[in-house]
């Protein structure tokens, strides 16, 4: 699909472009400068503006959100730098039609006509696709850009992205979305019928997709307007564009790491905030409480008990009621975590005793604290000198729980957060008499 201003003849290199055209197409930059929203990678400084600046480009992915200028920012550069500008898409071109670019390319770098090859959702191409670009992009038969909205990291081959710089194109802020509205205002003669408050309102709705956007206006000219729009008007005529989340992809790992850090944090507005981006996304409530109640035992543990039976009765009304009531119980448990003291003891804990667990292998506990059913198991000595605590001064009886090969060890170092202010007491008091009855 063509990208941020750019048509089908575009991307062939045609360059007139009539007035009936799409609004999009007719505003499609003629130089890099013109690319709005990406002045970090175009400008003088930026990645591409230095690579336009040596005449020298390398190979580069260009990973970003739709409607942000990717395809564009590939041609433009292609004719900053006076290569040929050869298009396909991995959704719809397989092996066949790639050995006919590298064979083209080839016979054109032969006359001394270099080859940009701009591949779009790369990230469609399956690994073994991908493997195949590696010897021409090598040899210099092609120097490769490739186009992705998914985390390279997750979708491209570490041998590819090894040979290419990945470059970030940013979602379009409302500047740059209102340079756009500026744009197509000049280039129709026509001011949008909008008020003040509705043309903030179709900025917003866009979501940082110029593309978006530019059919949005488009679909306001061809309707006979009479007077400007306020927002509830505009909300009646055009819809939202749909938020970016793929459940099993980045923006799914983005917005629960930034809830996780948010309640880690104790901001309880942000949690709620990315809690409701999930949820309204289309998110499965019950994932929000699993992460929820692994939150509970992982970062309040001890310095709240409470709040682990919180997460699991907001499970359990959420399955009780279902959606959208149940959804309040979500945000109860939502706010009790993030509200909540916290102390990551009981989670450092258990790491440090599953390692010590691997490391000392099968060491016997002491006998004394082994039961003994048998007489054999009684005669060797399981059992002998157990000190029964209750029956002790203070229910304590200081005893060594720990194997013979081992010198006692700390995994549990409660903080003074919290319930677990008190739980450091008790230990404190344990520790000071077990010392002073000498088993210590």
């Amino acid at each position: 699909m063509a990208d941020l201003f750019a048509s089908d003849d575009a991307l062939t290199g045609a360059d007139a472009v009539s007035d009936t055209a799409p609004l999009a197409d007719r505003l499609r930059p003629r130089t890099l400068a013109e690319v709005v929203g990406q002045e970090h990678l175009t400008g003088s400084e930026g990645a591409i503006g230095r690579m336009v600046a040596a005449g020298r480009l390398s190979s580069i992915i260009l990973w970003g959100p739709p409607g942000t200028g990717k395809t564009t920012t590939a041609r433009l550069l292609a004719d900053a730098v006076g290569m040929r500008f050869e298009p396909i898409s991995a959704v719809f071109s397989g092996v066949a039609d790639l050995k006919k670019v590298f064979a083209a390319a080839k016979e054109h770098g032969r006359r001394g006509d270099k080859t940009l090859l701009f591949v779009d959702e790369i990230h469609r191409f399956n690994r073994a696709q991908q493997d195949g670009f590696l010897p021409f992009v090598e040899n210099g038969t092609v120097t490769l850009v490739g186009a992705t909205t998914e985390n390279p990291s997750f979708e491209l081959n570490a041998a590819l992205l090894s040979r290419a710089q990945v470059l970030i194109l940013r979602r379009l802020d409302a500047a740059a979305l209102e340079q756009l509205l500026d744009r197509a205002e000049a280039v129709t003669g026509r001011a949008l019928p909008l008020d003040a408050d509705a043309r903030e309102a179709l900025v917003a709705s866009a979501d940082g997709d110029g593309r978006f956007l530019l059919n949005q206006v488009e679909t306001l000219y061809a309707i006979d307007i009479a007077e400007p729009l306020d927002p509830a008007g505009l909300s009646a005529l055009l819809h939202r564009r749909v938020a970016v989340y793929d459940k099993d992809r980045e923006g799914h790992y983005n917005l629960i790491s930034a809830l996780h850090k948010s309640l880690r944090g104790s901001d309880p507005q942000a949690a709620l905030y990315y809690m409701a981006r999930m949820l309204v996304a289309g998110e499965q409530p019950l994932y929000v409480l699993r992460r929820l109640v692994r939150f509970a035992a992982e970062d309040i543990g001890l310095a709240d008990p409470q709040a682990l039976v919180q997460c699991l009765a907001a499970k359990e009304a959420y399955d009780f009621l279902g959606s959208p009531e149940g959804e309040v119980a979500i945000v109860q448990a939502c706010l009790y975590c993030a509200t909540a003291p916290k102390s990551n003891a009981a989670y450092m804990a258990m790491k440090a005793s599953f390692k010590s667990a691997r490391d000392t292998g099968s060491l016997m506990p002491p006998q004394n604290i082994l039961n003994a059913p048998t007489k054999l198991m009684k005669d060797v000595g399981y059992g002998k000198g157990y000190q029964y605590d209750h029956d002790a001064a203070d229910g304590f009886s200081g005893a060594n729980y720990w194997p013979d090969e081992m010198v006692p060890q700390t995994f549990y170092a409660p903080t003074d957060r919290g319930y677990e202010a008190r739980i450091a007491e008790r230990i404190a008091y344990w520790q000071r008499l077990r010392a002073e009855r000498g088993a210590g």
